[in-house]
Order: C-alpha cells, then sequence, then structure tokens
C-alpha cells in the first residue's frame, strides 16, 4: 500500500530547520494489511511535543523512515478484525500492546504510534490492528476529533486511574496550556473537581478559569506555593498533583497536599531534578508515575468524552498535507505559545 506521508528523516529538512532530524513529506510504502488489520483513511492529525523531542534527536530508540504522528481521526476502509463497519468515523488508540492491565503494559513490548516499527497518523491513509479503533463521538468536529487520543488519554489515565481523582476532591494541574493538562482540566470539571492550575501565562490561567477552573498561579513566582495556599482557602488541600513538569515547584508541594495525596507524573518538561522530599514521603504522599494508558482506558476515555459532550481545545488548523504546513505546524507547536491542539487536516476538502 502506497500513502503520502510526514517521513521522519536523519537530515535537517532544509538549511534554515532547526532540528537535528528532518521531515520529508512523499510517498511511502508500507505492507499490505494482514487479515486482523483495518485500513483508516486519515482525515486529521493533531501534533504534541513527543514529535518534537523526536526531531531533537532525544527520544529514545529513533528510527527514521516513517511516518510520525500518533493522533489522527479517519474514515474505516477495511474492518480488519473490528465489529465496526465500512465508511464509519473512528478514533485510533496511539498506544501499541497494551490491553487493559492498569498497573501498565508488559515489559519491552509497549509503543506508541508514530516512530517505527509503529505506523504514524501524519498520512492520508494508514494501516493498524482492527483493536485499536473505536467509533468517533458524532459532536466532535474533524479538528477536534483529531486532537483527542494521546493528550486525550494520557490526561484520563494520570487523573482518573493514577491520581484517583473524584467529585469534590480540590486537585492541581501544572502547565496549563499544554494539550493533557487542558484535557484533565476538562475532565476534572465535569466530574465536579475542584481545580486549580499554574502557568507561566497569566493569559492561559484566564482562559482556565474561564473553563472552570477555581484559580491559578505562575509557577516562576518564588511565592506561589504561599498565593496557591491562599486560593484554596483556610482547611482546604489538594488531595492530588496532575504533574508534567516535575520543576521547582515540587518544593513547595509538601504543605499543600492532605496526607496521603498523590502527585500523579505524566512528564518533565522542566528537566530532570524532580525532588521527592522528606515532607512528602513523611506525609504519605504517593509519587506516582504515568505514561499513555491502555486500550481499555482508551474506549473509557472516549466514552466519557462523548458521554459530557466535551469538546478539545484546538489551537491552530494547517489545512493540507503539504510540505509547507507539516514545517509551519512544527514551528508553531515548537514556538510554545499554543493553547491547544495543533492539527493538520489532511484532506480539508472532505
Amino acid at each position: 500500500m502506497v500513502a503520502r506521508a510526514a517521513i521522519l528523516t536523519s537530515k535537517p529538512t532544509s538549511p534554515e530547520w532547526p532540528f537535528k532530524n528532518g521531515l520529508e513529506v512523499k510517498e511511502l510504502e508500507s505492507p499490505e494489511p494482514q487479515n486482523t488489520d483495518a485500513v483508516v483513511k486519515i482525515q486529521a492529525a493533531a501534533l504534541n511535543h513527543r514529535e518534537l523531542w523526536i526531531l531533537k534527536g532525544l527520544y529514545p530508540e529513533i528510527v527514521h523512515g516513517g511516518a510520525i504522528g500518533a493522533d489522527a481521526v479517519g474514515i474505516l476502509e477495511r474492518p480488519g478484525c473490528s465489529t465496526l463497519e465500512p465508511g464509519q468515523r473512528v478514533l485510533i488508540c496511539p498506544s501499541v500492546n497494551w490491553d487493559s492491565d492498569r498497573r501498565g503494559p508488559k515489559p519491552k513490548s509497549f509503543r506508541i504510534l508514530g516512530l517505527l516499527p509503529s505506523p504514524g497518523t501524519i498520512t492520508d491513509k494508514m494501516t493498524i490492528d482492527g483493536n485499536e479503533v473505536v467509533p468517533c463521538p458524532e459532536h466532535l468536529s474533524t479538528a477536534e476529533a483529531a486532537a483527542l487520543p494521546l493528550a486525550g488519554l494520557t490526561a484520563y489515565r494520570a487523573l482518573f486511574t493514577k491520581a484517583e481523582a473524584k467529585a469534590g476532591d480540590y486537585i492541581l494541574i501544572t502547565g496549563i496550556g499544554g494539550g493533557v493538562a487542558l484535557f484533565a482540566l476538562q475532565f476534572a470539571v465535569v466530574r465536579g473537581i475542584h481545580v486549580y492550575v499554574t502557568s507561566s501565562s497569566e493569559e492561559k490561567i484566564a482562559s482556565a478559569v474561564e473553563w472552570g477552573a477555581k484559580g491559578g498561579v505562575n509557577y516562576k513566582d518564588p511565592n506561589a506555593g504561599k498565593k496557591l495556599k491562599e486560593l484554596l482557602g483556610e482547611g482546604n488541600y489538594l488531595s492530588a498533583i496532575v504533574d508534567g513538569a516535575g520543576g521547582d515547584m515540587f518544593d513547595q508541594f509538601a504543605d499543600l497536599m492532605m496526607p496521603g495525596g498523590i502527585i500523579s507524573q505524566y512528564g518533565q518538561t522542566a528537566g530532570p531534578g524532580v525532588r521527592y522530599t522528606m515532607d512528602l514521603w513523611f506525609n504519605n504522599v504517593e509519587l506516582r508515575g504515568s505514561t499513555m494508558g491502555s486500550r481499555a482506558e482508551f474506549k473509557e476515555m472516549v466514552d466519557f468524552v462523548d458521554k459530557h459532550k466535551i469538546k478539545p481545545i484546538v489551537s491552530k488548523v494547517f489545512k493540507g498535507l503539504t510540505q509547507e504546513n507539516v514545517d509551519d505546524a512544527i514551528t508553531y507547536l515548537s514556538g510554545g505559545q499554543q493553547l491547544g491542539k495543533v492539527v493538520i487536516e489532511i484532506d480539508h476538502q472532505n
């Protein structure tokens, strides 16, 4: 099968390209689908910061020559082992080889779409195990649907499976503005959880409040912890923190958390140096790592979005799978000013 795709190369795309690895939009030949494989005509795909780490050469086990991308919505052309019908709009689970164990996948088997030997989603057609496709909620636009899979799954597991957040809890979500943090905010608000956020942007904090957060603080402020404690109010403590940064605020978490609270850590964008201090473990605070999620959690997450009619927040849409659009979308994402997901509509006429 031949498809047009954004393919990872070992050389920069152009002399001005700021990354170690490049992206080239061209035709890609892939193996013919097997009996259990589904074939999906991709309508739109979304970018994640994972793509930036791959382009920078900072991601483990990078293999060149395949399509990138882990988020997509499309039309099912061949069901494979799926019970769905051809012509249905579907979402693709970004996790590979993780069925349902809520503790985690089997050692050395788990992969994420968008890096060989797994297929990628920034393509006009892809082959995937038929078990990995689920019906797309009808209330989502094409761009909103493309924005959901990876960040939505990561947020769902970090918030509910790992942080065990429930109605009435007080929680903190760090780094609001990123895709995972925004989904965690949306999921928590509809569940009746009191959400507070951090950001270096007052504008992003204000937007989070509009979307249901109770308040927020600038994590660059040395008094951020004290200000957050004031926002929480007398007698209220955080039962959980959903964190993707691992930054300096870790030193201030102990005074904010109730005994037995949970820090659900899904990323470390601030770099190495998370300090799990004596004050945290002495108060029975648990640090739990969280990466992506299982196929079962993906289906739970999509059902949750459908039930509550949650609409992903999209920052910008690039229309058409062209070299210029892929380059521009990567540049836009790397600038770090987006509020929501960055989407490429593959066939924007449909």
